[in-house]
């Protein structure tokens, strides 16, 4: 995410594996980046023990790091983190709840937009169970404006999103990528999707004509008409839908008239969100923001009285548990436990719709063990497992998270 080659990418594995061996939590950004700075003037103590750190792959980090602070990565990196639960709720009906990501600040943050999405997708993988063939999935997921999640995008993020959106159906959540044009989505993440909806392209350019081509041969053939011919002709509130059958195969495309949702097509009013807020259940766990002890805490010798240093340049353990309940490095809700739950949990539902601005802007809580989770999420495919004794074993999920 941090746009890292490989050798700047083992380097911040690095200074993981040195804060897991000296008990430190990176539970914000701004953990990571005392983190970073302190391995960087340490160097020389560290390096025969982890391997060379060199101070060119120091700066790309933190430059990297510079940018996501600069998107609002400070806000949205910390805790309470945002418990997947929190997703999967039902009213006092029985009737599931639609939550809506209030991204139109987030998106304009291409780092941090990508960042967050794979975030949760990859811990919803972790977390939830195997489901087998639900009658009705567990969750869905409708990805508006694709592209920005593809745009520019390195292939280690096309891989992840690639890999979470073919095995993430077994555990009985489905995803929807929602764009103007198929093109704006890869060829092997658009072959993992079995259900599409194709509305009106209209073919004024080249790349138009192709992306109507390729529309058409995405789906499965119908006799009766030309797919290719039809989508050009579609009017409002028509499409060519193709869903998977009984047994997993996709059916015939047909031409169907949509049923207009029967909600009010619009943003809410600020006194709407504010009321939807003020009156939720959640918000007592995502009002406020938790800046306990951490990395960043230990490193600048706010608790330097209780601390004894081991080895020159090593990092002092914290001089008190990172708190109750809630002290593990990350948890596992992808926005995890309460102890965790995040702040872009604020933005999510009829009852989070508007708290997710609210933390762009300044106002929200902050999620432990995002930035970690996510930040490895990138690194995962080379650096394998890395561990440190607390008790028990820690170990990163292949995606990404801390479980314990």
């Amino acid at each position: 995410m941090t746009n890292l080659n490989d050798t700047q990418t083992g380097v911040l594995q690095l200074v993981f594996k040195v804060a897991d061996d000296n008990g430190l939590l990176l539970i914000d950004l701004k953990d990571l980046r005392a983190m970073v700075q302190h391995v960087g003037e340490n160097a020389a103590a560290y390096s025969s023990e982890y391997g060379n750190i060199a101070a060119a792959s120091i700066g790309a980090i933190q430059r990297g790091l510079l940018t996501l602070d600069e998107q609002g990565g400070n806000i949205f990196f910390g805790e309470p983190m945002l418990d997947i639960a929190d997703l999967m709720r039902v009213d006092s009906n029985g009737r599931a709840v639609i939550n809506v990501l209030a991204a139109d600040k987030l998106f304009l943050s291409p780092m941090l937009y990508s960042t967050f999405l794979l975030w949760l997708l990859s811990e919803l993988f972790e977390r939830l169970p195997e489901a087998g063939d639900l009658d009705q999935p567990k969750l869905v997921f409708f990805f508006d404006e694709a592209h920005l999640l593809f745009n520019n995008a390195r292939d280690a993020l096309i891989d992840k999103v690639e890999q979470v959106v073919r095995l993430i159906r077994s555990k009985g959540v489905g995803i929807y990528f929602v764009t103007q044009n198929p093109l704006d989505v890869p060829d092997r993440i658009l072959g993992q999707l079995g259900n599409r909806v194709q509305h009106a392209l209209r073919a004024f350019t080249p790349r138009d004509q192709k992306a109507v081509q390729v529309a058409a041969e995405t789906m499965r053939a119908n006799p009766k008409f030309d797919a290719a011919t039809i989508i050009g002709e579609l009017g409002v509130g028509e499409a060519l839908v193709s869903f998977l059958d009984e047994k997993g195969r996709p059916g015939i495309v047909e031409r169907a008239i949509i049923f207009p949702p029967a909600s009010r097509m619009g943003p809410l009013q600020p006194e709407e969100r504010k009321t939807l807020i003020d009156t939720s259940p959640l918000k007592a766990i995502y009002a406020e923001g938790v800046d306990r002890e951490s990395a960043y805490e230990v490193l600048k010798g706010k608790s330097a009285a209780n601390i004894t240093t081991t080895a020159p340049g090593a990092i002092p353990a914290p001089a008190a548990s990172a708190g109750g309940s809630g002290s593990r490095v990350n948890g596992v809700p992808p926005l995890t436990a309460h102890p965790h739950h995040t702040a872009p949990a604020h933005a999510l539902g009829n009852d989070l719709l508007d708290s997710l601005q609210d933390m762009l802007t300044g106002k929200g809580g902050k999620r432990e063990g995002v930035l970690e989770a996510a930040a490895k999420s990138a690194m995962r495919g080379a650096a394998g497992t890395v561990g440190r004794e607390l008790g028990k074993q820690l170990l990163r999920g292949v995606l990404g998270s801390i479980t314990r």
